[in-house]
């Protein structure tokens, strides 16, 4: 598996992860939603660059033009409902891809010692076929990377891509070699991340990372759990 950190080199990425990192920039929701699909939409410009293009003539007023534009059908996917904005950003760019939605949320129950052990529980799905297309799944946190995973696995059902792309905000080392474990390390996988932040906290979120992306985008939820 590919990793693609995009903070390694300097580009206007750094003025919108910024601004969805400070605390005072959070309160407006509408230029938070704003920034991550800012970043979808840089993200996807970069991921352009390795698809397989193809000429094509086009009839302008004066003359014919020759243009290469991309040879491959593409599937655009995410996980409800942080990675939304992170979606319609990429949907931005390539404006004429099909799309997938999924669900999933955290969920913490017990081991056999009677332990706190989280798992990731999938329950909705509405996916086209992705047999021999190029898959793109966008999730904005990559913390333990459970989520990716288990939306990639259930995607699978429709089909086997030509290649899949795993694109998120930010990611963690630890996400990061869960999600080249349990894939094997499959050559027909690119990580793509804006940034990398370097610690995991107990309540498996990223540290320093910019809090619950889902609440910060469209509220805080409530569980049923607290009623």
């Amino acid at each position: 598996m590919k990793v693609v950190n995009l903070s390694e080199t300097n580009s206007v990425l750094n003025q919108y992860l910024r601004e969805i990192r400070d605390v005072d920039i959070q309160k407006d929701p509408m230029r938070f939603r704003r920034n991550i699909e800012r970043i979808g939409e840089f993200m996807a410009m970069e991921l352009s660059k390795t698809l397989a293009y193809t000429p094509t003539r086009v009839q302008t007023p004066l003359g014919v033009a020759e243009v290469n534009t991309i040879a491959e059908p593409l599937v655009l996917a995410t996980i409800l409902r942080a990675g939304l904005p992170l979606h319609q950003g990429f949907l931005n760019v390539f404006d004429r891809a099909e799309n997938a939605f999924l669900s999933a949320y955290r969920r913490v129950g017990r081991n056999v010692h009677g332990e706190d052990q989280l798992e990731i529980v999938a329950e909705y799905m509405a996916a086209p076929d992705i047999e021999g297309k190029t898959l793109i799944i966008a999730d904005p946190m990559l913390a333990t990377g459970m989520s990716m995973e288990v939306g990639y696995l259930a995607l699978l059902r429709h089909g086997t891509p030509k290649h899949t792309h795993l694109c998120c905000t930010i990611a963690t080392p630890q996400s990061i070699d869960y999600m080249r474990r349990e894939l094997n390390d499959r050559e027909d996988v690119t990580l793509w991340c804006a940034t990398v932040d370097p610690i995991l906290n107990e309540q498996k979120y990223i540290v320093p990372g910019l809090g619950d992306a889902g609440d910060l985008c469209y509220g805080t939820k409530i569980h049923l759990s607290d009623r």
